[in-house]
């Protein structure tokens, strides 16, 4: 065991692919010399040379479809998108290119690209620097979708993302790069594609994922001094989701709040709902709540605490919830 912040998890994960397998290499603004805006990749330019950790231009497009091509030759390229609302110069590479060949070759060609974007809140920014966008990824088939909560699940991930033959994105809760945990590098997190739940409760679930999973474990703290029991499960995969795992938390429940940075409108908090009140019809005592982000541009930094939501707004969903 040894205890590590997550951007320290996600940059030993990043070693231990790097030196595991001499044709993976890194890609993206600033990762060499400087070790990313947020230090996630200190260090490793100089352990692994400038071939292997590639400082690029600022051109997500280009960042991404010289990626692609690495990945039909063999490579197993990692990117790295700078901030979340950067991302979208390379949109059409991703959603059109990347994640439809390995079906519009019949199978035969596989694109085994890893893209990690710092994403999410928190950290009193200035606007494309707090952004939750990946609805718009989740809804493309062909890429899987990630995000890690904590430190442990940070640096496997990280090396499942990579040892993956599909397309991966790892969204990485920004705002959480400094939360502190045990790591255990001799035990894998499991799946990264699984759900997991991390507190037992009976009275109501609250599904999170990424920056909002302390945010939801702190609610069930809160929620227990005033008697109410609430099993909390960390998403961790977008895409594919781990239904089973939700559908058999809210048949003992009864109830499921879902918690996310991004605006509910169009969120995947709606999906999830949707499914869930198929799936567990006859098990819900009341109608399935989410809480989100407001339907609008992502707010300036002075009122962005407003915005995000936060333990008062699960507490009084949960309430909402209970009165039925």
């Amino acid at each position: 065991m040894t205890r590590l912040t997550i951007a320290k998890a996600i940059n030993e994960g990043l070693r231990r692919s790097l030196a595991d397998d001499p044709k993976t290499l890194l890609m993206g603004e600033d990762i060499g010399s400087l070790g990313g805006v947020y230090r996630v990749t200190e260090g490793l330019k100089a352990e692994f040379g400038a071939d292997r950790v590639v400082d690029t231009p600022l051109a997500e497009s280009g960042i991404i479809g010289t990626a692609i091509g690495l990945a039909l030759r063999g490579y197993r390229p990692i990117c790295e998108i700078q901030f979340d609302g950067f991302v979208f110069p390379g949109f059409n590479q991703i959603t059109t290119q990347l994640a439809k060949i390995h079906a519009r070759s019949a199978g035969q060609l596989k694109t085994g690209v890893v893209i990690r974007i710092p994403y999410g809140g928190g950290i009193g920014s200035i606007e494309h620097h707090s952004e939750s966008p990946e609805a718009l990824f989740a809804h493309t088939a062909g890429l899987r979708i990630i995000t890690p909560s904590n430190p442990h699940d940070a640096y496997w991930m990280t090396q499942q993302a990579v040892q993956c033959p599909d397309p991966v994105i790892i969204f990485e809760p920004k705002r959480r790069y400094w939360l502190k945990g045990e790591v255990n590098t001799e035990s894998p997190a499991g799946s990264p594609f699984e759900a997991q739940i991390l507190r037992e409760g009976l009275d109501a679930t609250v599904l999170a994922y990424g920056p909002l999973v302390p945010v939801a474990l702190a609610a069930a703290a809160a929620a227990e001094q005033d008697g109410r029991s609430l099993e909390v499960i960390d998403l961790r995969s977008l895409s594919p989701i781990d239904f089973e795992t939700i559908t058999g938390s809210v048949q003992k429940t009864g109830r499921l709040l879902i918690a996310h940075e991004a605006p509910t409108f169009g969120g995947l908090g709606g999906e999830i709902a949707a499914r869930i009140s198929e799936r567990a019809f006859y098990s819900l005592k009341s109608p399935v709540i989410r809480i989100g982000g407001f339907h609008m541009p992502y707010p300036i930094a002075k009122v962005e605490e407003q915005y995000l939501p936060d333990i008062d707004r699960i507490l009084e969903a949960l309430d909402r919830a209970m009165a039925y």
